[in-house]
């Protein structure tokens, strides 16, 4: 079954084939992503208009809109530019109908003297006298049946009205097929949403307010087959992963074993119960593929590392990568100790080295001479070649599409993965974009780090904060000082890190004052941060390349200017750059006054709690799932109607649903299963039809 079924075809026709749609309205649809007329119905309205007859506008709570007959008094047509005004009386009280730029005719044919007309639009006061500002209607009362009571209000774009989407939505609608039932008969009837169809009816048929929020049952069952199309795609890849049969590594534990007798503290439970879950994968002849979600600070590398021991153990060989050469050169600094009490051949390689080093280290690696092998994407080249690997770990997955996760998996043809991010998503997001994964969790932190002393202050004060920075760094501490921008802009007020840099060196003096940022050659920022690592500079001033994994325990100062300006996840991560060693740290959030109640929002938030999930779960709220990945390359889904903010729950009985349907159906074959792959195609997912047919 590759071909769309033929109950669809209506869904997925032209466009002008719908009423009222034509080559202009057709071009301008397309600018808001709807092409076929399967489009239009999941575009649902998001407001509603009551427009229920009443007698008067008289004890209206103002401003509101009504629908009333009135009587046409008098014509008052503007002196100069004024507005043209036309006098009108409803059964109770007069008022006024204002239009601006107004033809008098065409008004005067509209609206005759003596006649009865029923109009609907905004009522306001205006001085002390009530008026209607280009009425939505102006109908003869024998045609006013037309008028719906409650009318949907649809997004839109320049050059598109309300009565051509009403009218092309209704043309959609009335061509929708009846399409078995796909959603499991208990969570429907627990839920008590409506049959699909019934449900695009009355979503785009509004009769209150309520009838548009998320929580609708109409609008909640559709989101909820968007989202288990999604995870039932998810779920199809998963299991043709799993097909590509992987392999049994099973540790002996002797190697663990020394690696946690030389540890100076024991892992935590939650450290624990992710390498139980690892190794148990590990164990077992399906390929494994796990998530780990750790917050900054929780032990993701001594996880992953445990983890590429069980590989070592079993006879094999592990990679771990990472998105830059700092975080790869800095995964191989922490693990040299690890490797060396367990024993094993640790080896990097970047993009750095050449000629004969790196040839060494190739030879090293396909005689199986080399262990674990830490490297950025260099590991992909063609000529990298392992004697056996059994696991890859890939470092802060948003950085690497899941095409290179892919890619990785080739090295090894039965590797098992394990992606290790410090960016605490929020639950629904994960199961968006890693819901083919299985996910380990590193909720706690190992003891003996202390809590980050975060404070708010206004850049007013910067002349204060350069002192106190001033007399830390002489006395032996370090700090960071994060700006939002590389270069001063026209555009945004925003400090830049040259002009700060330039700033600091002249106040803290030159050699004390480095600069870091994502616009510089490769060997200067690696030189730069080498600096700052050594302890040879005391400031580093740095751009956000250095949110993710940079690691030096003598820093214990982190200034973040402008953050106002960043999102809380972004902040936090900031934030778990300090923290790391000894002594206290503290985290200064630098803000330009006056600030917007989000920003505040925000700030205090992170004053509270250092929980990055908790975080995470707020920034969601606050900003919505697209600007908290950054859409366009977060690798998430675009729903149409599921909102993963508000149907977050949804997607997690969506991800349940769709695995255990595949386990009792594999190919889709019993009633549920036929109507099911309708709702793939429905939902535009011809890849995962074509995952049934080779699974």
């Amino acid at each position: 079954m590759s071909t769309r079924p033929e109950p669809l075809f209506p869904l997925f026709a032209g466009l002008e084939t719908l009423d009222g749609i034509g080559p202009k309205s057709s071009k301008l649809l397309e600018q808001m992503d709807i092409h076929y007329p399967r489009d239009l119905l999941f575009q649902l309205p998001h407001a509603v208009v009551d427009r229920r007859r009443r007698e008067t506008v008289q004890g209206l709570e103002l401003p509101a809109t009504a629908t009333v007959t009135v009587e046409v008094q008098a014509h008052r047509p503007p002196r100069g530019r004024g507005a043209y005004r036309v006098l009108v009386e409803d059964a109770a009280l007069g008022f006024d109908l204002v239009f601006f730029h107004a033809r008098a005719p065409y008004l005067e044919r509209l609206l005759p003297p003596g006649a009865r007309r029923v109009v609907s639009g905004k009522v306001e006061l205006f001085d002390g006298r009530l008026q209607m500002t280009h009425p939505d209607h102006v109908l003869p009362p024998e045609e006013a049946g037309d008028l719906p009571e409650f009318e949907p209000v649809y997004p839109l774009t320049a050059g598109l009205t309300q009565k051509t989407m009403f009218k092309a939505a209704q043309s959609a609608l009335a061509r929708c097929p009846d399409l078995p039932e796909w959603v499991d008969p208990v969570q429907k009837s627990t839920s008590d949403w409506p049959h699909w169809r019934a449900a695009l009816a009355s979503a785009h048929d509004p009769d209150s307010t309520a009838a548009t929020a998320p929580g609708a049952p109409d609008r909640e069952r559709l989101a909820y087959d968007e989202l288990l199309a999604h995870q039932l795609t998810l779920a199809l890849a998963r299991r043709r992963e799993r097909k590509a049969r992987g392999r049994a590594s099973r540790a002996t534990g002797q190697r663990r074993d020394r690696v946690l007798a030389a540890l100076p503290y024991q892992p935590t439970g939650a450290q624990n119960r992710a390498v139980a879950e690892i190794a148990a994968d590990m164990a077992a002849p399906d390929r494994m593929s796990r998530l780990l979600q750790g917050d900054v600070g929780s032990g993701k590398t001594l996880v992953a590392f445990l983890a590429l021991l069980i590989a070592v153990e079993a006879g094999g060989q592990g990679v771990m990568m990472a998105p830059t050469e700092i975080l790869a050169r800095q995964h191989f600094e922490g693990l040299q100790e690890l490797a060396t009490s367990a024993a094993v051949r640790l080896e990097i390689l970047t993009g750095r080295d050449k000629g004969a080093d790196r040839a060494r280290k190739l030879a090293g690696l396909a005689a199986g001479e080399i262990d674990i092998l830490v490297g950025t994407h260099a590991v992909f080249q063609a000529d990298v070649v392992f004697a056996d690997l059994r696991l890859a770990v890939v470092d802060e997955q948003h950085r690497f599409g899941v095409r290179q996760r892919l890619e990785l998996g080739k090295k090894g043809r039965l590797a098992d993965i394990l992606v290790m991010t410090a960016t605490p998503i929020p639950r629904s997001l994960s199961l968006a974009q890693y819901g083919d994964m299985d996910l380990s969790v590193l909720d706690e932190k190992p003891p003996g780090r202390k809590p980050v002393n975060t404070a708010v202050t206004s850049a007013a004060r910067i002349a204060e904060v350069t002192a106190h920075l001033d007399r830390a760094t002489r006395d032996g501490q370090q700090a960071y000082w994060v700006c939002p921008l590389v270069e001063e802009s026209d555009v945004s007020e925003l400090t830049s890190a040259e002009t700060r840099f330039r700033h600091l060196r002249g106040v803290l003096g030159e050699a004390r004052v480095g600069l870091v940022h994502g616009q510089m050659p490769p060997q200067e920022k690696d030189a730069a941060m080498a600096r700052f690592v050594a302890g040879e500079t005391d400031v580093l001033v740095a751009t956000t390349v250095i949110e993710v994994g940079v690691n030096v325990p003598n820093a214990s100062i982190m200034v973040i200017e402008g953050a106002d300006s960043f999102g809380l996840a972004q902040l936090h991560q900031l934030r778990g750059r300090v923290g790391r060693g000894a002594a206290q740290s503290t985290c200064l959030l630098m803000y330009q006054p006056p600030l917007s109640e989000t920003a505040e929002q925000r700030l205090s938030l992170l004053r509270e709690t250092e929980d990055g999930f908790r975080l995470a779960e707020a920034d969601l709220a606050m900003r919505g799932a697209g600007d908290l990945i950054g859409t366009a390359q977060s690798g998430l889904p675009r729903f149409r109607i599921a909102d993963l903010e508000r149907h977050g729950g949804l997607m997690q009985i969506a991800q349940q649903d769709a695995r255990l349907l595949l386990e009792q159906d594999p190919s889709l074959e019993t009633p549920r299963g036929k109507a099911a792959r309708l709702l793939l195609w429905l939902m535009g997912q011809d890849e995962a039809i074509r995952l049934i047919s080779v699974g």
